[in-house]
């Protein structure tokens, strides 16, 4: 039983004792309240001296949590504009690159090369063995057009989707506040995402809530982690002031709820070694804990910052990117011992590429598009993706054009690794739908092998109905049941002997009993193994 704190009574808490003020009649929300302090669902920890955010869940999230899908996405960002032709250096016109840099190239002699028509810097030699094992795939010239040179306007385009308005929203913040309306008074049992190493990042606020907020002193919440100790609900008077404390320590409470779990699955595992003592290696390390210790968590960001190399640019990048081959290695060997690095996705963003030319000053000035790096055994090969930029088509300012969109990018991880319905992605990259890129691995049919056969299942959307899609490769008893996005069975489709073909099956016909709006997860069992995903009803 959780202990309720009473001790160091605040101003709001002495005011409260002396009643209600008279004039308190205005109207008041907790939304707007919440607005009004810039609080939000989430919350802050400190965990091994690095400061951890979680970030208020969606149902969706909450959904992956619950089924089988136990893939895990790792956002890296590149703060400050990552050059990606230094990243990945372009051998199949290294003439053209070489007279555009003549003194901040990476010469031959420091290549490693990765086929005919590429290589990274030797700085980056921790990241051969993953390219050598299949564990790494390259995206050229990932950006947007008119690309924003600003590093404000750029992060918030990346992180808000909107290339054409001001938009203080996030892609995944959407999700957040469209489908889980309700996190700070009924929390999931673990964060499904959380942000380390920086916080209060666009990308997981939504249009209604910051989806985050901080508790100052890292000491008093692992206190509260250890001993269980929240704050009581059930004294404060029944007006808006005391509504408004009431609010404050339930999302307080939620903060320290999640600290504990944090804590439980940090402590749950052991440190794997090897990862140097700098950011992004504790930021890769605490985060590797948490996945080995079961927290549950499906998405995090990490950040790096420093790219932002106007001028020495040969050592200062070449220093972080040495840092950042270093941290994935490590990581990735980390999980592979633990058996999760088939089941994790790092991908890197960074707010724009740097120009093509460089500068006066052995630097290069803001740019467009650049390279995105992903690592992971689920990518089934190394490889590179898309059209490189031409370096010999350049706009007025020096830069090349982009080759893919970055919200193609982030359609791609939603709907193939995630395995998030493709509508459902277009809602959150406000209202503009993109095909897959092929990163090597597809969610489409969700084909999972049977005993040396294969059942495929999948999801689709006709005149505001909801379809389960299923091919048996024999005939077997199946059993599919729909649950809510909190685990509760709230109907069996079918219990029954299905023969070998195909099926299909009405959800809010064939639940027999009323289904409302929103999130929801259908688990099939057949042959012993079992199959889960995420649907709609609408």
């Amino acid at each position: 039983m959780k202990k309720q704190y009473t001790q160091s009574k605040t101003a709001f808490d002495k005011q409260t004792e002396k009643g209600c003020n008279p004039d308190d009649h205005k109207k008041w929300s907790r939304r707007s309240f919440l607005q009004t302090l810039g609080l939000a669902g989430g919350g802050s920890m400190m965990l091994a001296n690095t400061p951890i955010s979680v970030s208020r869940p969606s149902p969706l999230s909450v959904a992956l949590n619950s089924v089988e899908n136990d893939k895990i996405l790792i956002i890296c960002r590149l703060s400050g504009g990552n050059d990606g032709f230094n990243t990945i250096i372009p051998v199949y016109d290294y003439d053209t690159y070489a007279n555009a840099r003549p003194l901040i190239k990476i010469p031959p002699s420091e290549f490693i090369t990765l086929n005919d028509d590429f290589a990274m810097a030797k700085s980056m030699n921790k990241l051969e063995r993953l390219w050598g094992d299949g564990q790494m795939k390259v995206v050229h010239g990932v950006g947007y057009e008119d690309s924003s040179l600003s590093h404000f306007h750029g992060s918030d385009i990346w992180a808000n989707t909107n290339l054409t308005e001001e938009d203080r929203t996030g892609w995944l913040g959407r999700y957040f506040q469209e489908l889980y309306p309700d996190y700070i008074f009924n929390p999931p049992t673990s964060p499904p995402s959380i942000q380390i190493g920086s916080i209060g990042n666009l990308i997981f606020k939504g249009p209604e809530n910051d989806f985050s907020f901080a508790v100052s002193d890292p000491r008093r919440l692992l206190q509260i982690a250890e001993n269980g100790t929240s704050y009581g609900l059930d004294t404060l008077p029944d007006c808006t002031h005391g509504q408004q404390v009431k609010y404050l320590r339930e999302v307080t409470n939620t903060t320290f709820t999640y600290a504990d779990v944090i804590s439980q699955a940090y402590e749950n595992s052991t440190d794997f070694g090897g990862y140097l003592e700098d950011s992004l290696g504790r930021q890769l390390s605490i985060i590797a804990r948490l996945i080995k210790g079961g927290l549950g968590t499906k998405v995090y960001m990490v950040t790096l910052g420093g790219f932002d190399t106007h001028s020495g640019q040969i050592t200062r990048h070449q220093t972080l990117m040495n840092s950042f081959s270093e941290a994935v290695s490590t990581f990735y060997q980390d999980l592979q011992a633990a058996g999760w690095d088939d089941k994790v996705l790092t991908m890197t963003i960074s707010e724009f590429g740097r120009r093509f030319k460089e500068n006066g000053s052995l630097g290069t000035d803001h740019g467009t598009a650049a390279a995105a790096m992903f690592f992971g055994t689920g990518l089934q090969g190394s490889g590179f993706v898309g059209e490189h930029p031409d370096l010999s088509d350049l706009t007025r300012g020096g830069n090349v054009y982009n080759t893919n969109d970055f919200r193609q990018v982030y359609a791609t991880v939603m709907q193939e690794w995630l395995c998030i319905p493709k509508d459902m992605v277009s809602q959150a990259l406000l209202g503009t739908s993109f095909e897959s890129l092929d990163l090597g691995f597809n969610c489409s049919g969700s084909i999972d092998p049977i005993d040396g056969e294969a059942i495929g299942h999948t999801v689709t959307y006709r005149n505001n109905q909801t379809y389960i899609h299923i091919t048996t490769p024999s005939t077997a008893h199946t059993d599919i049941t729909l649950y809510n996005i909190i685990g509760q069975k709230v109907a069996t489709l079918r219990n029954e002997v299905l023969f070998e073909g195909s099926h299909e099956i009405d959800v809010k016909e064939t639940a027999q009993t009323r289904l409302s709006t929103g999130q929801y997860v259908y688990r099939i069992e057949t042959n012993g193994a079992s199959y889960s995903r995420s649907l709609l009803i609408s």
